[in-house]
């Protein structure tokens, strides 16, 4: 078996999972992993599977010509990462541009790998504005010192909360 993972963008209608997990299936690959969402009137999202190497082409074009969604694929790699030390980050504060841009660039100076990353905007009850809402999962080298990160974290704005959770 050799992972796939493909990206998928289309009108969001019922069914769409469905279709993609019974060719996956029927294929005889293992659905490993998954995140869906719906944006702005369509659906997006990302899989990784497991599927025998004598069937890739057989799932890519019966993918490629999905009636409803956009699809693209590529062969997976095993992680041969050396990187040892995960946490997960929880940042909440007013939002403002260039938020997100902002704190990757902390984590890219720090050489920080971004293995998961989630965000959203929401009304902040009593406070008239928009409330940023991220959490990511992060890896970085078995030495490093993670209170340095949170400190340069915390003071991209007065009113930004960083919690972390070290695995």
């Amino acid at each position: 078996m050799k992972p796939l993972i493909f990206t998928l963008l289309g009108k969001d209608k019922p069914g769409l999972i469905d279709s993609l997990a019974q060719k996956v299936f029927n294929l005889g690959g293992n659905w490993l992993s998954s995140s869906f969402a719906h944006m702005a009137g369509n659906f997006t999202g990302f899989v990784q599977i497991d599927l025998p190497q004598d069937k890739h082409q057989e799932l890519i074009d019966a993918l490629t010509q999905h009636p409803d969604l956009k699809i693209n694929l590529i062969t997976g790699e095993e992680d041969k990462s050396q990187l040892t030390q995960s946490a997960n980050i929880e940042i909440m504060g007013n939002d403002k541009p260039g938020i997100v841009q902002e704190l990757t660039s902390v984590l890219h100076q720090f050489n920080i790998n971004i293995v998961k990353f989630e965000s959203s905007c929401g009304s902040a009850p009593n406070w008239g504005s928009s409330l940023f809402k991220a959490q990511a999962v992060i890896n970085a080298p078995a030495d490093f010192d993670m209170s340095q990160l949170q400190t340069s974290l915390e003071q991209i704005s007065d009113d930004l909360v960083v919690d972390f959770d070290l695995n």
